[in-house]
């Protein structure tokens, strides 16, 4: 019902749409599930601005706290939707993990993008904060190990590769 209009909004390039993909091979698209989707603002400073502005821009003390970080806020949802502007922008098509209630695992899965890299799938996990732990990340490396190529981790700290994960600073998305 509401697919037409999220196809509108992306093409006017206001949404990057991000499908929920079944199946990890190469060709993600034959798999996507049109009924479980994200939508990423197209503008992520837009995003922040309509967010958090809730008075006029010059008497908005919410909108500066922010920006001085004097309080906290569900900074993921933002690095998502930094993540999935920048992965748009490299021209590739936005793709999610996710399934509920796995009868392998009895757990649920969700990994935030996969791209394609030649024959391989590359998973991404984006966090703001603690990036030691990305359990759904290792179920589903362990999952469908066979057909990953390299697993990104984006996060807030320098680059590292640990356990065959390479560690990447969020502003690096772009290059992926």
């Amino acid at each position: 019902m509401y697919n037409d209009a999220f196809t509108w909004l992306s093409e006017a390039m206001l949404v990057n749409i991000c499908l929920n993909t079944t199946d990890q091979n190469v060709g993600l698209k034959l798999s996507e599930y049109f009924s479980t989707q994200k939508i990423y603002f197209f503008d992520t400073g837009l995003l922040v601005t309509l967010t958090f502005q809730d008075d006029d821009f010059l008497n908005n003390t919410l909108y500066r706290d922010i920006l001085l970080n004097k309080i906290g806020i569900n900074e993921g949802m933002l690095m998502k939707n930094v993540v999935a502007q920048m992965l748009r922008t490299h021209g590739h098509r936005l793709f999610f993990y996710s399934i509920r209630s796995s009868q392998e695992y009895h757990e649920n899965i969700e990994i935030d993008f996969l791209i394609r890299q030649g024959r391989k799938i590359s998973p991404i996990e984006v966090k703001s904060s603690d990036y030691k732990n990305h359990t759904s990340f290792d179920r589903f490396n362990k999952k469908f190990s066979n057909k990953l190529g390299d697993k990104f981790v984006l996060y807030t700290k320098d680059i590292m590769v640990r356990d065959g994960i390479v560690y990447l600073p969020l502003y690096m998305a772009g290059l992926l």
